[in-house]
């Protein structure tokens, strides 16, 4: 018999719409098979003994025994239970190969609705494709070779490492496979970080096209999994609103969104980056991109450079803001309402009159009700009004799931200052 874990009164509300986790707090107790037979204990009392294992897939129930659904569980993390189906736990494990074979065939059919072989996307995200904590990313070369970038972040991908590995050789037939577990939260999950080739070794280097743009993508050093492929569609919407423009691209990373708006026909464009490897990396784009004539990168603080560039009186017709998350928790939200505001405000200064401003967050905690309220309140400061003529978020590789709010983490808002 696998353990059965029992809620407290009222706490599978959530799951039952989609939520996809079970808080240690939200545990009543557990049932489980011991020496002595069927035992019951709580949580603490549960994880002082190793009749019930991390890593091991347990069933979910409603304290009046509704069952809710299988998932492998962690008594080391708050997230004690990660769902991983609905099905009972005897069902999954009877071919757990045959369970992840069918998980990663459907993401992978999923997003052959929108993209085609020769794109770059998101294939795996996680929870919103129903294998918690696993992300991969489908990378095209400019030589049409296929590579996989894949993260396991968390126990509950990675007692399953085998059979999805295993899954996405067989299904998407990968020229390369590098493994970039470094995630913090693996740490928290009782893990090793992990980065390395899984097989053949091939170049940490690469070069995609995405938009038409050539970017290289550094699988061993770039930021989380080498790329960020979330702001496709908005790098293009951006391209689109360049024409004949004098455009600020701030907190560039690669260049991409500068790049887009080259490539838009924008007169001029100034890429920033504070980190001086990023301002190499968008060096070496522009030359690709033969986009030298037009383009620049600077090495700054954006924060800094925003206030000289109001001090001198310097003017662009589109700026884009996409800055790293400010908070990645709840409790410093009020903190990363300040940094938000600011780049926002000096940047509507520094528009000419009806020019654009696109700017992102992508910050779960910061969520579209701070956004858009610190959208408003940096029009009030700036002495502005503004229209937001579009809101945007990440693209159909990275589904939402109902019930699961963090899914839903980017937002882009596309404005004209007036």
């Amino acid at each position: 018999m696998y353990a059965r874990i029992f809620l407290n009164k009222n706490e599978e509300e959530e799951i039952k719409q989609g939520f996809p986790w079970v808080f240690d707090n939200e545990i009543s107790h557990i049932k489980y098979d011991s020496a002595e037979g069927v035992k019951q204990a709580s949580l603490a009392e549960c994880s002082a003994c190793d009749d019930v294992k991390d890593g091991s897939v347990v069933e979910v129930f409603a304290k009046g025994g509704a069952f809710l659904g299988s998932g492998v569980i962690n008594k080391k993390s708050k997230i004690t239970v990660r769902l991983i189906g609905s099905e009972h736990a005897d069902q999954i494990m009877a071919d757990a190969q045959a369970f992840y074979d069918e998980k990663i065939q459907a993401a992978y059919d999923l997003r052959k609705l929108h993209y085609s072989i020769k794109d770059s996307y998101r294939l795996v995200y996680g929870e919103t494709d129903f294998i918690p904590g696993l992300i991969v990313e489908r990378f095209v070369d400019v030589n049409k070779n296929v590579y996989l970038v894949v993260q396991f972040s968390t126990l509950s991908c990675e007692v399953f490492r085998k059979e999805i590995m295993h899954a996405l050789r067989k299904i998407i037939k990968p020229y390369g496979v590098y493994e970039k577990s470094d995630a913090p939260s693996r740490e928290k999950e009782g893990l090793k970080l992990r980065c390395c080739w899984d097989g053949e070794v091939r170049e940490e280097k690469i070069t995609i096209c995405e938009n038409d743009v050539l970017i290289e993508v550094d699988f061993a050093n770039g930021q989380k999994t080498g790329y960020f492929l979330d702001q496709k569609d908005n790098r293009r919407v951006a391209g689109s609103l360049s024409q004949g423009k004098r455009v600020l691209d701030t907190f560039t990373h690669t260049g991409a969104f500068g790049l887009n708006a080259f490539k838009g026909g924008a007169k001029e464009v100034i890429s920033v980056d504070i980190s001086p490897e990023a301002v190499e990396l968008v060096k070496k784009n522009i030359e690709m991109n033969k986009a030298g004539s037009k383009m620049k990168a600077v090495c700054a603080d954006v924060f800094d450079l925003l206030k000289e560039y109001e001090k001198s009186g310097e003017k662009f017709d589109l700026i884009i803001l996409d800055p790293p998350a400010f908070t990645k928790s709840a409790k410093n939200i009020e903190k990363a309402y300040g940094g938000y505001k600011e780049i926002n405000l000096r940047a509507m200064r520094l528009l000419n009159p009806k020019g654009i401003l696109v700017t992102c967050s992508c910050s779960y905690f910061f969520d579209a009700e701070h956004f858009y309220g610190m959208l408003m309140k940096a029009a009030e400061d700036s002495k502005k009004r503004v229209q937001i003529l579009a809101k945007y978020g990440a693209g159909p590789d990275h589904p939402v799931l109902l019930g699961y709010p963090k899914s839903e983490y980017l937002k882009c808002a596309v404005c004209r200052v007036v």
